[in-house]
């Protein structure tokens, strides 16, 4: 990770590489992104959004110090990106959150500057540490809720489920919160509206349906979209903010109304063991998504029998086997999702990406391929510990060089 000062090279990076530097093919990829409806205001047409899900890529923590920033913002305005997922993705370590928050509120901007339209998506997962405990609660997030203010700071104890439910669920010190409980909702909310001001326009709930185990009716995740959408109406820069989540159950439906503006799930690759690391896509392969997104009367006013969804190469760490096919479950030759795809070498990589982004336009017409462009590497390839998509440079010199295939898909899409 590159230190969080920034020298003058830096900056004339970013001043070049949105129009002449080109030497790493920088040269912003404005040409086939012409002709597509990026605009909203307040609401989205469905038309626009899948136009932002087809431009959807990868790029954990991009906002918060991962990698080198000037490099990666070139490399997402050459290939044509519009919605940056993960680029704001706090899994735990709460004590960190504000100084992260205040990093990204200078970053945010420089990506809006390189491309008004790019929409960049931050994280509420489901995990919540006892680090929580040294965050203060701000008076307009208790007003938010209705609650009279107080001085003190989030209570880890009063997010967690009455019944002991997900303790230590992600290391010791961790719970999976429980969405009923007004503590939750207070840092949720805090949480959102805090994104919301710094810029984001999207937020990741995570794996939802963990959390509602006492919310069956979905009562209480129905008022927690509902603050977050009436902040947005306030303070986002287009007045709206765009929900997801992990939803292996298809979806959250209250009375006909979708909660969320579009679903995700990871791409569940099947390892082909005749083949070595060989890995397709497969309606009804255990939990995949295809096919299975549910619909109704979204927040932006239209209806639709299958919501929008995008589907990534996720990560989850490896099982004990690495690299060895036959391991079970959601493991693709022992590697997660992520893990799998870097494992490959370079002409595979780009020939599985051009092979799964014209499966799922084939087989899963309502869903969209996140590409990957950065992301953690919990099985490390080499000394490579994190995915980069980007060229290799002295900028990014474990670059994996997939961004001009990236770039040649997108582009070709674009084609009549």
């Amino acid at each position: 990770m590159r230190s969080q000062s920034w020298n003058r090279r830096d900056f004339a990076r970013l001043a070049l590489g949105f129009g002449a530097w080109s030497a790493l093919g920088g040269a912003p990829a404005r040409a086939f992104a012409a002709g597509r409806d990026y605009g909203f205001s307040s609401t989205i047409s469905r038309e626009v959004l899948k136009n932002y899900l087809s431009r959807a890529i990868t790029t954990q923590d991009l906002f918060i110090g991962q990698g080198d920033f000037a490099d990666n913002l070139r490399m997402l305005t050459s290939v044509g990106a519009k919605f940056l997922g993960r680029s704001l993705c706090f899994w735990g370590g709460e004590s960190h959150l504000l100084a992260k928050m205040e990093r990204a509120q200078g970053l945010i901007p420089k990506a809006h500057e390189a491309d008004p339209e790019m929409i960049a998506q931050a994280c509420i997962f489901e995990i919540v540490s006892h680090e929580v405990d040294r965050v203060p609660i701000p008076a307009w997030a208790f007003e938010a809720l209705g609650l009279p203010a107080e001085s003190r700071n989030f209570r880890f104890a009063d997010m967690a489920f009455p019944d002991g439910a997900f303790r230590d669920q992600w290391g010791k010190g961790t719970i999976v919160p429980d969405v009923s409980r007004t503590e939750t909702q207070l840092w949720f909310h805090f949480l959102a509206a805090s994104y919301i001001d710094i810029g984001v326009e999207a937020l990741h709930y995570g794996q939802v349906e963990l959390m509602n185990r006492n919310d069956r009716d979905l009562a209480h995740y129905a008022k927690v979209f509902e603050r977050a959408r009436a902040h947005a109406a306030r303070k986002a820069r287009r007045g709206i903010i765009l929900c997801d989540a992990h939803v292996p159950g298809g979806g959250l439906v209250r009375d006909g109304k979708l909660l969320l503006d579009f679903h995700s799930f990871p791409l569940r690759v099947k390892e082909i063991p005749e083949k070595p690391m060989e890995g397709v896509l497969e309606v009804g392969f255990l939990d995949s998504f295809y096919g299975r997104s549910r619909g109704g009367t979204t927040f932006s006013g239209w209806t639709c029998e299958h919501l929008p969804y995008l589907v990534e190469l996720d990560n989850w760490g490896p099982c004990d086997k690495p690299g060895e096919p036959g391991q079970g479950g959601v493991w693709c030759w022992g590697y997660d999702e992520i893990g799998w795809f870097a494992h490959l070498p370079a002409d595979r990589r780009s020939a599985w990406l051009r092979y799964a982004w014209d499966w799922i336009r084939e087989h899963a017409p309502n869903g969209h391929l996140q590409m990957p462009g950065d992301r953690v590497l919990h099985t490390p390839v080499g000394d490579k510990h994190w995915y980069y998509a980007n060229a290799a440079s002295p900028a990014v010199p474990h670059g994996f060089g997939d961004e001009s295939t990236i770039r040649a898909i997108w582009e070709a899409d674009s084609k009549p």
